[in-house]
């Protein structure tokens, strides 16, 4: 992957491309990237005879990566791929794992089914943006999957009908250093992923990259900026106001250090952007979101749910949630507007940080699919 592919086409533009950039830091591919990788690879070998090594996909914002194979075998009626997740310089559980593919036909107008092979847990809780009962194989990779599934089929002539079995080496093994126990995925690791690729994490480079963001944005004579926590909330502040790149921070879970560095250097109004159970922790005074350092914390959220006039049985449903998600479902089916109040508080939290600067400041909370489900006032 060049670097242009992955980071954008120049540092001046500034935005979430010159950041990455910055950084220095060697991005990598997700699960659900490595998942969609072998599952083209088994299925051309089905129809062909052949596994394709290097295997290329297509990731949803156009890169085209090639991936080489760690493992096939046709045979049964069935073949499988494997490849090895390559998660760059990000120090991430599930780097050097062997992500497998076992691809099967089904008889035609089946569609693609989805199974957990050994590895890849099983959904058993709700809340989670995939019923109870299904394969931990997330939305995204999903449909990745199924489009090279349609793409080898008119390739080659097959109808698209297959089961795909995911499965993860020692996934169950892995998994126990992550949240998916306490989520009620078990049996295993999630398949993972909303562009393909892994951003690196680092906290002094992505910080550092964050105050070099704001700079350019002042040098371009930006005076609204916005602060997203991932692609998906970008392309819903760019949808809200037509912001340009230069203007948009990736700010990852580092919400306090757009805050202090945008208190010293100020611009006239700062939109933050992010999903629902981001934004919670930052209401609730966390200003590092990342999973290992806050929490969702779900009494809060019962108390904010109490104030929009919760009774108090739905607020102890609340209090006991799977997930932010499920405890904000909980209340849009309500009519209490959670979402809202936590984009308020956390607007209120973000001002307190920024102790009297000359900068209005909102939220927006979204869902995983990037709708808006709260938002603030300017204030």
């Amino acid at each position: 992957m060049s670097s242009s592919e992955e980071r954008g086409s120049g540092e001046a533009k500034g935005g979430r491309g010159a950041q990455l950039k910055h950084t220095g830091l060697r991005p990598g591919w997700t699960t659900g990237a490595c998942a969609t990788a072998a599952t083209t690879a088994a299925y051309t070998a089905l129809l062909t005879g052949e596994f394709p090594d290097p295997v290329t996909i297509t990731l949803p914002k156009g890169q085209t990566p090639s991936f080489a194979l760690a493992a096939e075998k046709l045979a049964g009626g069935a073949a499988m791929a494997g490849v090895v997740k390559d998660a760059g310089d990000d120090p991430d559980v599930t780097h050097g794992a062997l992500i497998r593919a076992t691809v099967r036909q089904l008889s035609a107008g089946a569609g693609v089914v989805f199974k957990a092979g050994p590895g890849v847990g099983t959904i058993t809780r709700p809340g989670l943006p995939l019923p109870v009962g299904e394969p931990a194989v997330n939305p995204v990779p999903r449909q990745m999957m199924r489009d090279h599934v349609a793409e080898v089929a008119a390739r080659y002539g097959g109808t698209g009908d297959v089961e795909i079995a995911v499965s993860v080496d020692h996934g169950e093994e892995i998994a126990r250093s992550t949240w998916n126990p306490r989520l009620g995925i078990l049996g295993g690791l999630s398949i993972l992923g909303t562009t393909g690729i892994v951003v690196p994490y680092s906290c002094s480079a992505w910080i550092d990259s964050i105050r070099r963001g704001v700079d350019v944005a002042r040098a371009a004579g930006r005076t609204h900026v916005a602060g997203c926590t991932g692609s998906t909330s970008e392309r819903t502040v760019v949808a809200e106001y037509g912001l340009p790149e230069d203007a948009l921070l990736d700010m990852g879970d580092f919400a306090g250090a757009v805050l202090k560095y945008v208190r010293r250097h100020p611009v006239d109004r700062l939109t933050i952007c992010g999903g629902f159970a981001k934004l919670s922790k930052l209401a609730a005074g966390h200003l590092d979101l990342h999973s290992a350092r806050s929490q969702v914390d779900k009494g809060f959220l019962a108390e904010l749910a109490r104030r929009g006039g919760a009774h108090d049985s739905l607020a102890a449903e609340v209090a006991t949630a799977n997930t932010g998600l499920a405890a904000l479902q909980l209340c849009m089916a309500a009519g209490v507007p959670l979402g809202d109040l936590v984009a308020t508080e956390a607007r209120d939290e973000a001002l307190a940080v920024l102790r009297g600067a000359p900068v209005a400041v909102d939220m927006i909370c979204i869902d995983r699919a990037g709708a808006v489900v709260g938002r603030s006032a300017v204030a």
